[in-house]
């Protein structure tokens, strides 16, 4: 695309992935605390366009396959820019990093992760400039309205850390701006299709109730860039007739959403996790996740590092809703949303959840009902479901309630199997068959009572014998 950068640019790399053994350098990812990425706002005569700045070490000087603390500060001004503008601004950052050949960015905000590949650099990809000059052209080309840029990168761990505390205020203040306004103040909502690169079938629907599930982008920051940018991936959705105000599923909604999935999701629900929750793409602050042995939920955030009370990692839960797809019990969402008074509300809201991350109960407990806040476990006050069970009845968790007596055990009976075996016409053959057991059994992850139909495509399965049990109860 240009000719004077030594690696291509285009939309055909979007959804690249650089593995750890490619990589010549991770800036930031889950190994480093301090990280981010921020744009500004600012009048047109501080800034000097076009101006690089890196504090601590370009790429040469960064050791081959290692990870850095890293932030990255992009100052824009226009006529047209306003401070909702800056959120916006900032999210496409996913975009255009992932136009790059052998670059690859995920997530957002304090949580970003980039690697370049080792091939991308050998060709010439060798500074941060060059990094700048490619962001520069893609912003001014496709955001018209930004008259002028500069961008200071941070690879300087002291100084990373330092301004780290600075940059999450500012996030803090963005996302304060739309709490006092309710979904049904407002007859539009907006979409972000920004991560189909990566999940085809996943669409963030974004209220003033509901933030992005990134985190980065509020229904003000829809509303500013869908002003400027109309025909972006930012856009309006008319949210129509009211389907169930309890679930928050809308009309205007579900239309715009099978158009966008191309049919694959046909119906979205905004305020639960059960029946056709919120897709997700895999740049989710945090996941909802449903315990069956408590019915309860409990919430993890991609920075913590442990295992949950269930015994899951953040990775392992985060793969079971990522991809655009639509799963009882697991749910992506932002840390803002967490703040919402329609937070989960079809599925009983915060007396529903029963487990989460201490630091991030600290983030938000001045939102949450106050006589919930001392009955949620975190990690350092219960390490298993045994556990769990028990504090919630010390507790009074509301959850308890709902349990049913645990009845009394009965001896358990061995069932007789009924066996048939069917043959095909042809003598001395056996149909090829497979062993089904007459009730399912109990699955890892997944909540009680939940139908699963598993299908096998493109599968040769050799077998003797059909067996089917009938076993008295």
């Amino acid at each position: 695309m240009f000719e004077d950068i030594p690696v291509d640019v285009g939309i055909i790399y979007e959804g690249e992935r650089i593995r750890g053994r490619e990589m010549q350098v991770e800036l930031g990812g889950p190994r480093e605390e301090y990280k981010f990425e921020l744009v500004q706002a600012k009048e047109l005569d501080e800034i000097e366009d076009g101006k690089i700045t890196i504090i601590g070490n370009d790429l040469p000087d960064i050791p081959e396959g290692t990870n850095v603390p890293f932030g990255m500060i992009i100052d824009v001004g226009g006529a047209e820019i306003e401070k909702d503008l800056e959120g916006v601004i900032e999210r496409r950052l996913h975009e255009y990093v992932n136009f790059i050949e052998g670059f690859m960015h995920l997530n957002q905000r304090y949580d970003i992760q980039m690697r370049l590949s080792k091939k991308s650099y050998k060709k010439g990809f060798n500074s941060l400039k060059i990094f700048a000059k490619i962001l520069f052209r893609l912003y001014k080309s496709e955001m018209s309205f930004i008259e002028k840029m500069q961008i200071t990168f941070i690879t300087d761990a002291e100084k990373v850390k330092e301004m780290y505390p600075e940059t999450i205020n500012i996030y803090d203040e963005r996302d304060a701006k739309a709490r006092g306004m309710s979904d049904d103040d407002v007859d539009v909502f907006y979409g972000c299709s920004l991560c189909q690169s990566f999940a085809p079938t996943h669409l963030c629907v974004i209220t003033p109730q509901r933030y992005a599930n990134c985190g980065a982008i509020s229904w003000f920051d829809g509303k500013a860039t869908d002003k400027v940018d109309p025909k972006g991936p930012v856009f309006q959705i008319p949210k129509g007739a009211i389907i169930d105000s309890l679930t928050g599923e809308y009309e205007g909604v579900n239309k715009v959403i099978r158009e966008k999935s191309l049919g694959e999701i046909a119906r979205v629900q905004l305020y639960t996790g059960f029946g056709y929750p919120h897709t997700s793409c895999g740049c989710f602050e945090g996941c909802a996740f449903y315990i069956p042995e408590v019915d309860g939920y409990g919430v993890v955030h991609r920075n913590y590092r442990d295992k949950t009370v269930n015994g899951l990692d953040f990775v392992t839960i985060s793969d079971l809703t990522a991809g655009g797809r639509q799963v009882d019990g697991f749910h992506g969402l932002s840390i803002e949303y967490m703040r919402s008074p329609k937070f989960m509300q079809a599925d009983g809201g915060w007396d529903r959840f029963v487990w989460m991350p201490e630091d991030i109960m600290e983030r938000i407990k001045e939102f949450m009902p106050p006589e919930i806040v001392p009955k949620i476990a975190t990690e350092k006050t219960v390490s298993s479901l045994d556990e769990l069970k028990i504090w919630l009845r010390d507790k009074k968790h509301p959850i308890v309630d709902t349990w049913k007596p645990e009845e009394e055990k009965k001896p358990a009976t061995v069932a007789q199997p009924q066996v048939m075996r069917q043959q095909m016409p042809m003598a001395g053959f056996t149909v090829p068959s497979l062993e089904i057991p007459a009730s399912m059994m109990p699955m890892a992850g997944l909540p009680q009572g939940v139908n699963v139909k598993i299908i096998l495509k493109n599968v040769k399965i050799k077998a003797e014998t059909v067996i089917i049990r009938a076993e008295k109860e």
